[in-house]
């Protein structure tokens, strides 16, 4: 309970620090939405090496060579190829676009309101192996905060 709390501090930290301290601004005459923005599906054509400075500000992360290595590397054996738990596959941009039997898991733009990044930042997935680092949940935070592009 103890080590979960400290990792929730830590990520909520992180958050404020990411967004400057600043609460999230609503553009005048445009409603607040309470449900999830799913992935945008416009293609990023722009390859480029994503180098730890640039991961660690979420400018420049990519989702085929920061982010996809760690879904490959921690979640495909049971959100991919032939198992998708609770019908989300994370073997494919695609996949994870179309989000799961419950819903989108990502909330472009909003890492701490994206049902992925709760879910490995509580602790509760991986379910099996090893659970993903800090470092591996920021660069998959700054992917989703830097506008989730499949780049």
């Amino acid at each position: 309970m103890k080590k979960q709390l400290i990792i929730s501090l830590t990520f909520l930290a992180f958050i404020i620090t990411a967004c400057g301290g600043q609460p999230t601004q609503t553009l005048p005459g445009s409603a607040a939405s309470t449900q999830p923005t799913p992935i945008s599906t416009s293609a990023n054509t722009t390859t480029n090496t994503a180098s730890s400075a640039a991961q660690a500000s979420g400018v420049g992360v990519s989702f085929a060579k920061d982010v996809m290595p760690i879904f490959q590397n921690n979640c495909i054996n049971c959100h991919g190829g032939e198992q998708m738990k609770a019908g989300l596959d994370l073997s494919t941009y695609a996949g994870l676009e179309a989000g799961s039997f419950n819903g989108p898991v990502i909330v472009v733009g909003n890492s701490a309101g994206s049902f992925l990044v709760q879910q490995v930042v509580n602790g509760k997935m991986p379910k099996r192996g090893s659970k993903l680092t800090a470092e591996q949940i920021q660069v998959i935070s700054n992917w989703i905060d830097s506008g989730a592009l499949n780049n």
